[in-house]
């Protein structure tokens, strides 16, 4: 189900019903109840029947109330900000399971809802940005990496080491993983200017992927998981068009149970 095309359709329904109204229906109703008053047909009604036709028709109450209500939402949602939920742990330790994270829709540009065009340019998505996007194979759905590659550069990936224009992305061990995943290690990765963490596991080979050039306007993108991610390494790159925004912070925390709002905080 595409919310943002239920929503659009909700605000245009809503909006085409009131200006309806403001055009033709209340001027029509309204010199109905004037012909009636001068009449005297309007004092002979009953007491239920004066309140009917007193009443806005429910369609024209309803779409009054809650279009101006759909059209903030829809701005909000389009321009602003959009809420999400992290379905899988791909992006651990950064995200995990269950987090619900606020995107920032107009670092990238201005787009326009449903269509996804952009129709206004205010930046580029840049190496490290935790980035949310359709996901290429499925434009439905919609995906979050960390973006790795930039248009023009080079990346490889070999034995767990990221490499981008031929130099290593550096990294440092901090610590094993818990004792429930002992496999896992958790290291801390350095890419440009931005220091993020990440976790590998020694007793998986993970993907090898000789270098590739990244196309011009399309991304790389990869998980923090590294080993338990579905990205670039395995179905290509991300078409610019395809970019909905930077994720910033997690704003609650729910896996069940009660939510969690003592978690907020920012995404790096």
């Amino acid at each position: 189900m595409d919310f943002a095309l239920l929503l659009v359709i909700a605000v245009a329904v809503s909006g085409v019903i009131w200006l309806l109204d403001v055009l033709f229906w209340r001027p029509a109703r309204r010199q109905r109840l004037a012909d009636s008053a001068e009449s005297g047909e309007l004092e002979e009604m009953s007491h239920k029947a004066r309140e009917k036709a007193l009443k806005d028709p429910w369609p024209v109450d309803y779409a009054r109330s809650f279009f101006p209500v759909l059209l903030v939402v829809l701005l909000l949602r389009s321009f602003l900000v959009e809420p999400f939920q992290i379905p899988s742990g791909s992006m651990r330790p950064t995200l995990t399971v269950g987090d619900f994270i606020l995107v920032n829709k107009f670092t990238y540009g201005l787009r326009l809802p449903v269509v996804n065009t952009k129709v206004v340019e205010l930046g580029e998505p840049e190496r490290g940005d935790v980035m949310v996007f359709r996901f290429p194979k499925d434009p439905g759905v919609n995906f979050i990496k960390r973006v790795v590659g930039l248009p023009g550069d080079e990346i490889r990936y070999q034995d767990k080491q990221l490499y981008v224009n031929g130099e290593a992305v550096p990294k440092e061990l901090l610590e094993t993983g818990p004792q429930r995943a002992p496999e896992e290690l958790l290291l801390k990765e350095q890419l440009g200017e931005l220091t993020h963490e990440i976790y590998n596991n020694p007793r998986d080979p993970g993907p090898q992927m000789r270098s590739v050039e990244v196309p011009e306007d399309h991304y790389f993108v990869m998980g923090d998981n590294r080993d338990h991610s579905n990205d670039s390494r395995y179905w290509g790159f991300v078409p610019e068009e395809n970019v909905v925004g930077k994720a910033f912070a997690v704003w609650m925390h729910w896996d069940g149970g009660l939510p969690s709002f003592t978690e907020v905080r920012g995404i790096h």
